[in-house]
């Protein structure tokens, strides 16, 4: 199996490497946090009309490269190595990725507007008393003449903040946690019966907590594919989210290996001694496994549900527990200076953190390839 990137997924590399190098300096990161805005709307502006990389993952009909996943994969590692706080996730893998299954009329309409850079997508799918079921929901959509009306409260919706339209799941029937009666919307966000209450979370992005209250919605605006299309959305973030673990843990490891060569006692670089090179080896070790299970799983996305869920599951569980392991002993190398905010190891920890637990933790994920993948 060929398992080299193509020229075209090396220049989307590249080209994105360049511009971030150029524009995301984690000075110039902080200034953005520290911002009202919490980000430089510029940077999105760039990345789409400019430079027109959130085209890559689409197909050519729609203005896009003709990509998908392993197109996301290599965005999402070089996002990673800078901890950009860019709606990539949120827009382009999981807007835009329901977006392209369900296709349809809204598809057209939409997917250009998230290509040019007009339309960032948030998706309102956890609830505060949901953990990792995606049927868990409460959220209902009611059937109102032509359309519906949704009334519920979603929790930790990143990028909300910036968001010009929601993709919310809701309950059109069934019994809380039945799969049957989950559906997904596309609902504009400045809708009437919309309220939000913002707050920056712990790896500097922007989210909120999105409550709907009689929010009418026209039928085009619900998604065909139901809890399966949810699940297809969400084991396509969560590999999603491991790429960019590839990018955060070859960083950590790489300023750990710097720290070590800079900082001395008894005279020498600690880097020289024995003890540390065994950590950064075994750093390195855990790195590269991220690396390639980000990129197997990414590869079985197009696979029948039942493989794909097995895999992703495999992938998470495996990067959760690297991903601490090499987190953990960066902080540990550099001291108590790595936890502070003037440097920036301890921001590539927090948003680690993160991704240890996004769309479920190791030990989720080791139930659910269990389950999968063993006899009842």
């Amino acid at each position: 199996m060929d398992l080299s990137y193509t020229e075209t997924q090396e220049m989307l590399r590249d080209t994105l490497a360049r511009f971030l190098a150029d524009t995301y300096s984690f000075e110039a990161r902080q200034k953005m946090l520290d911002s009202a805005e919490g980000r430089d709307p510029g940077i999105w502006k760039a990345l789409s009309s400019e430079l027109g990389l959130t085209c890559a993952p689409f197909a050519e009909e729609l203005g896009g490269m003709g990509g998908g996943a392993t197109e996301n994969m290599i965005m999402m590692e070089e996002l990673g190595k800078v901890i950009a706080i860019e709606p990539w996730l949120q827009t382009v893998v999981i807007g835009g990725g329901a977006l392209r299954a369900s296709g349809g009329a809204l598809a057209e309409a939409t997917i250009p507007a998230i290509i040019s850079g007009d339309a960032l997508i948030a998706f309102a799918y956890a609830e505060p008393q949901g953990r990792y079921n995606l049927a868990d929901i409460g959220t209902t959509a009611k059937k109102d003449g032509a359309g519906y009306v949704l009334s519920g409260h979603k929790a930790v919706v990143y990028a909300a903040p910036w968001a010009t339209h929601l993709l919310v799941t809701a309950r059109t029937g069934g019994g809380r946690r039945e799969r049957e009666g989950v559906e997904m919307f596309l609902v504009e966000a400045n809708s009437p019966g919309i309220s939000r209450r913002d707050y920056p979370t712990v790896d500097g992005f922007r989210a909120s907590e999105v409550y709907f209250e009689n929010v009418s919605v026209p039928a085009e605006a619900m998604l065909s594919g139901g809890i399966d299309l949810v699940e297809q959305v969400v084991d396509e973030a969560t590999m999603a989210v491991c790429s960019e673990a590839t990018g955060i843990a070859r960083t950590m490891l790489a300023q750990t290996v710097e720290y070590t060569g800079q900082r001395k006692q008894f005279g020498q670089p600690i880097g020289k001694f024995q003890s540390l090179q065994h950590r950064m080896a075994d750093m390195l070790v855990e790195a590269e496994q991220i690396a390639s299970m980000a990129l197997m799983g990414t590869l079985k996305l197009d696979a029948p549900a039942a493989e794909r869920k097995a895999a992703v599951s495999m992938c998470k569980a495996k990067v959760s527990r690297s991903l601490k392991f090499v987190g953990q002993s960066a902080i540990q190398t550099h001291g108590g200076i790595g936890i502070t905010m003037e440097l920036g190891i301890g921001h590539y920890f927090k948003r680690s953190t993160m991704i240890e637990n996004q769309f479920g933790g190791a030990d989720h994920h080791f139930e659910r390839y269990e389950a999968l993948t063993l006899p009842a």
